[in-house]
């Protein structure tokens, strides 16, 4: 059935699209400065399952659909070469007014030799996201496993706290990566948990590029 209730023959959901609407979106001043009067929502993505940064990046690829403009923060990510890095990259070069996106990190921090470069890294990282989340250019911020960087002590959970509650209101932002601290949760509009079902990993499967990376 559609949204308003309407059975649709084979069972198949159809949705009725305003045309008029569309044609005031993409690469539209108007439909840029229409959406700034629409409240934005902090998400979080958290749990121990996978799924949080892909999740993340479909709302990216949403908003781009429409013209809007994206960044994206990588705090923790800096020596994988992921799929969405080279594309993300590739864009950002490309269309700098569309896609910021920057991968800050210097490697997963378990993994580490230096935490004094990780945090110096982590740092940078924050204050170039709390510079892009303050200035209101951006339709959405996605900080990318920043839930690592404030439970290692790198940021202060109170200063990112204080970001999203005086952030323009238009501003939509992403918080990804486990153990998400309870005072974002708390913040925050939308929380989904991700929760392991089954992981090929468990069987001995390794990650597979243009899936997993």
């Amino acid at each position: 059935m559609t949204e308003d209730g309407k059975e649709i023959e084979g069972g198949k959901m159809e949705v009725e699209i305003n045309k008029d609407e569309v044609t005031k979106i993409p690469g539209s001043e108007k439909n840029a400065n229409l959406l700034k009067k629409q409240p934005g929502i902090l998400s979080v993505y958290t749990g121990n399952g996978k799924g949080k940064t892909t999740a993340a990046l479909g709302m990216v690829y949403r908003a781009l659909g429409w013209d809007l403009p994206v960044s994206v923060i990588q705090f923790v990510k800096g020596k994988w070469r992921t799929g969405e890095r080279i594309l993300g990259e590739r864009w950002s070069e490309q269309y700098p007014e569309q896609l910021i996106y920057k991968v800050m990190g210097k490697g997963f921090t378990w993994d580490s030799d230096d935490l004094s470069r990780d945090k110096e890294a982590a740092i940078q990282a924050w204050e170039t996201a709390a510079n892009l989340i303050t200035k209101g250019l951006h339709h959405l911020v996605v900080l990318d496993e920043i839930t690592y960087v404030i439970n290692y002590g790198f940021v202060s959970e109170q200063a990112v706290i204080d970001v999203f509650e005086q952030r323009p209101a238009h501003v939509n932002v992403v918080v990804t990566g486990r153990n998400c601290p309870q005072k974002i949760m708390d913040l925050a509009d939308l929380v989904t948990e991700m929760a392991v079902v089954k992981h090929p990993y468990k069987k001995g499967r390794p990650a597979l590029r243009g899936v997993d990376f």
